[in-house]
């Protein structure tokens, strides 16, 4: 087993520069995240990112994208007439909120043929995936999703889920409540966000969080909640670990850039407790910067502070 590979949509990100100029990136949950484990982790491991593309010109650039900052890119198909879908950052100071075009994209039929996907996932030490990433998927696909986890996970590697619940993806809540249930029952490491779960799932404190997804067999669960400190649940014991003071000036990613600093630790063998720690000083960092993505380098100094 070696190497990580995260599961999900890699989506054209516009956010606000001057007046009504726009600067065009690459982002979208679990991306954010890979970008993060990518910055963290020995250039010599192998980091994947398992999607599918279109076949336009912005879908190249994706892919060189990823391809130009060491993600690597698996078996993911390319789907002909596809194209990515799109989001929109809107900041009312530094709190965001978002504008999405993604009906059609190519992402929604990245589980399409079983086989593909698994052997995108074959022989990989960490997998990750998302409620996003279930969430954009039709019934069958969000199926072949959790039978292609389950197997890897059989095989060996070590799953790890974020809910990441946004009720517009889902048909309505019931759904989403049994999809995501259904997922952290293969799960190894949870990194819920306390206030998803408290939406969704009714949860009054992140104790309660916690201690309902231990009940589906996960044995590491890290409960986020924004500036607040994160619950840390693991071999037993129940832990707060306060967040790294920032100068904010965008949260967009900084949930992603914390499960992505957190995986970069646990691999380095670093205990839950201190990999949480360095997830919380990497997080303060990247909202320091506009955009979901910060400079690889600056996440770095901060994973090293």
């Amino acid at each position: 087993m070696s190497g990580f590979a995260a599961i999900g949509e890699c989506m054209i990100e516009l956010s606000g520069a001057n007046g009504d100029q726009w600067r065009m990136g690459f982002a979208g949950d679990t991306l954010n995240t890979t970008w993060y484990v990518r910055a963290l982790t020995n250039p010599d491991f192998a980091v994947d990112y398992v999607t599918a593309f279109g076949d336009d010109p912005f879908s190249v650039k994706q892919r060189n994208f990823l391809r130009d900052n060491g993600i690597s890119t698996a078996r993911s198909p390319t789907i002909v007439g596809s194209r990515p879908g799109i989001y929109a950052i809107t900041l009312t100071g530094t709190e965001r909120s978002f504008t999405y075009w993604r009906n059609d994209a190519a992402a929604r039929h990245l589980a399409d043929d079983p086989d593909v996907l698994a052997r995108s996932l074959d022989s990989r030490q960490v997998i990750y995936f998302s409620g996003i990433t279930m969430g954009i998927l039709n019934p069958r696909n969000r199926q072949n999703v959790l039978n292609a986890v389950s197997n890897a996970r059989r095989q060996g590697s070590l799953i790890v889920f974020d809910a990441n619940y946004r009720a517009r993806l889902w048909e309505n809540a019931d759904t989403a409540r049994q999809v995501l249930s259904n997922a952290f029952h293969v799960t190894d490491i949870a990194l819920p966000t306390f206030p998803d779960e408290n939406t969704l799932f009714g949860d009054a404190t992140p104790t309660d969080t916690a201690a309902r997804i231990a009940g589906y067999g996960v044995r590491e669960i890290v409960v986020k909640d924004g500036t607040e400190p994160a619950l840390v649940l693991a071999g037993g014991a129940s832990t707060e670990v306060p967040a790294s003071q920032a100068h904010a000036v965008d949260t967009t990613g900084a949930g992603d850039s914390f499960n992505g600093a957190y995986i970069a630790s646990r691999l380095a063998g670093f205990d839950p407790l201190v990999a949480a720690a360095n997830a919380h000083k990497v997080a303060a960092r990247v909202v320091e910067f506009h955009g979901a993505l910060a400079p690889m380098e600056e996440a770095q100094k901060a994973f090293k502070a």
